[in-house]
């Protein structure tokens, strides 16, 4: 089988290389490390492409950049790839608003270009698109919402489990980023419904694991622990540390795309993150990182809250499970900050 991941030296597409090229698939890889751009230096994912070919036997990289109808079309008409990994994104909620023209063309356009080219050229592929929940905007805030000691938490029993695919997107505050990822998830289902191609959509939390490079726009937990280990300071925007969000491991997100890809159905938009489980507060998880590693964050509040963020963010994983009982989270929001940790305290040396 032949496997593009797009985003391939990032975190989720890097995994998903992991994932495909162990059982001796052929992966093809296209990144052009954009997160420098976004970013800067600290960003780059240049560190995770020069790892992933010297651990893999049957992987590649191609620099190019999705923006580039024909150079994608011209991959696909070669290669005919039989599954799609769609990972590449500007994936910042802050960082869009300085750049929108560059946000919506790499996640709208780049992703209309993917499409289109398995369309024309691979029509039977799967294509599994990484979508976000910023596709929701701020409409989970509408939900009513109780203020506990460490965090903030649904007040009403029916949203225990948390935000459904049934919630709204539009008129609500998406952030330009979300805007654009909604344009790109939107094209992603017509795709599937319009045009019968097996294209899944899957709306992350908070995606994480210790091969993300978190920065202070973008990679949360990623970031926090960074900044932990290595003795700086941290701002907490808003809520006073108790917004809630669900983690989940990156290698967990990749098995639900193989689940799909196994038994796709066209168009279906699934809700993936850590689920009630692996939910914790800013405050919660800065606890959590002095337990298990002993750091002590060095951290302020301020009151200023990021425009459209969410309060309250728990993934309904029902219909994920009810689509796919083979698939679950196999590793606790424990076990990814002890794995988070033990990665960056190695860069110490």
């Amino acid at each position: 089988m032949l496997v593009v991941v797009t985003g391939s030296s990032g975190l989720i597409g890097s995994a998903a290389v992991r994932h495909w090229d162990i059982p001796g698939n052929q992966v093809i890889g296209i990144d052009n490390d954009m997160r420098s751009t976004f970013f800067g230096p600290t960003g780059s994912t240049e560190w995770n492409r020069k790892q992933l070919e010297s651990e893999t036997k049957n992987f590649r990289t191609e620099s190019l950049d999705i923006r580039n109808r024909d150079a994608i079309f011209d991959l696909f008409k070669n290669e005919h790839p039989d599954l799609i990994v769609h990972c590449a994104a500007q994936p910042s909620h802050d960082r869009a608003a300085a750049i929108p023209f560059l946000d919506f063309e790499v996640n709208a356009n780049g992703t209309l270009n993917l499409l289109e080219a398995t369309r024309q050229f691979a029509p039977d592929a799967v294509f599994c698109h990484m979508s976000t929940n910023k596709v929701y905007g701020d409409a989970p805030n509408e939900l009513n919402l109780q203020e506990l000691e460490t965090r903030w938490d649904y007040a009403d029993q029916q949203d225990y489990q948390g935000i459904t695919e049934n919630c709204r997107i539009d008129q609500t505050m998406h952030s330009l980023f979300g805007a654009s990822k909604t344009a790109a998830d939107i094209l992603a289902q017509e795709y599937g419904r319009y045009f019968g191609l097996n294209t899944g959509i899957f709306r992350g939390g908070c995606l994480t694991g210790a091969s993300h490079s978190g920065v202070e726009l973008h990679g949360f937990l990623s970031y926090l622990v960074h900044v932990a280990v290595h003795g700086k300071p941290y701002t907490v925007f808003g809520y006073e540390g108790k917004q809630v969000r669900d983690q989940i491991e990156c290698s967990d997100v990749v098995k639900a795309f193989d689940a799909f890809a196994q038994k796709p159905r066209p168009g279906e938009v699934y809700n993936i993150g850590g689920g009630r489980q692996n939910a914790a507060s800013v405050l919660e998880c800065i606890a959590m990182i002095r337990e298990i590693g002993g750091y002590d964050l060095n951290y302020n509040l301020s009151s200023e809250a990021r425009k459209g963020d969410h309060i309250c963010y728990i993934s309904d994983l029902s219909k994920l499970r009810r689509h796919y009982p083979e698939w679950d989270i196999t590793l606790s929001l424990r076990e990814i900050l002890k794995r988070m940790i033990e990665a960056e305290k190695a860069t110490l040396t």
